[in-house]
Parts: structure tokens; sequence; C-alpha cells
């Protein structure tokens, strides 16, 4: 998942979502968001290896789903954003408009600021569907 993402792969990133969130959710809780985060937790479980992964991070404006810090300040930053039944566009725009990459690009008293892609990552979920979609696109 973590290389789709990094390519901007996303026919592939939907794939493993769909995949993982068919065969690891209960029925019962299937359709909430908190399950749409757990599945995402688990189809980045080995991005922990070369990131800090924060859940509901303090940032910006507001809490950001999952921040992807890359380790020694090096590689790509991710932010995602989910939501249910509406677009990855929408979680897009949320991300900027809350300015979620404040957290990543540093704050006034760091001596060395975060010069590297931030990627902002849309994930949606349509509960009628069971359709998963998926944006990436890089900050500026």
């Amino acid at each position: 998942m973590l290389g789709a993402t990094l390519a901007g792969d996303t026919q592939t990133m939907v794939e493993i979502l769909q995949y993982a969130h068919n065969t690891e959710s209960a029925i019962l809780s299937y359709n909430s968001e908190i399950e749409l985060s757990a599945v995402v937790n688990l189809v980045y479980l080995s991005a922990r290896d070369k990131y800090r992964v924060e859940r509901e991070d303090k940032a910006g404006k507001g809490y950001v789903d999952f921040i992807f810090y890359p380790e020694k300040n090096t590689g790509d930053a991710i932010i995602i954003e989910l939501k249910v039944d509406a677009t990855p566009e929408e979680a897009i725009r949320q991300i900027k408009a809350k300015d979620y990459a404040l957290a990543i690009r540093g704050r006034l008293a760091e001596k060395v600021k975060y010069k590297g892609r931030i990627l902002a990552v849309g994930i949606s979920y349509d509960k009628t569907t069971k359709e998963h979609f998926c944006k990436v696109e890089e900050l500026k």
C-alpha cells in the first residue's frame, strides 16, 4: 500500500483497501469510519518501518486522521484523511483548508525545516455500493 501511495497508483490502492476491508472487517461494523480507519491502519502497517505514524494528530487547524512523519526528516511525508459517503477530493480539500501540512513543515523553533514532498491522500468509502476511492496529490 505504501509503494502504491508513493507512486500515486490509486487503482492498486483501491484494490488493496477493498480486499482488506472485505476480508478483515466484521459485517456489523463494516460501514463505520472507525472500521475504515482500522483497515487503513492495517494496510499501512509496514509503513511503520520508515515512518512515525500518528492517528488523530493535532495538525494545522484541526486533527488529521493519519499523518506519516518520515524518519530522519527524509523521504515523502503523507497526510491521510478518510471520508465515508463522500469523495476523496473532499478529503483533500479538508487537508488543505485545515492546513494539516503545518505539522510536517515545522514549527518556528525548529532549526531544520522539512523540504521533501508532502502527499495529501484522500480515501473514501461508499456505504451503499461498498466501493472505495482514493486520490493522491502533492501539496505545494
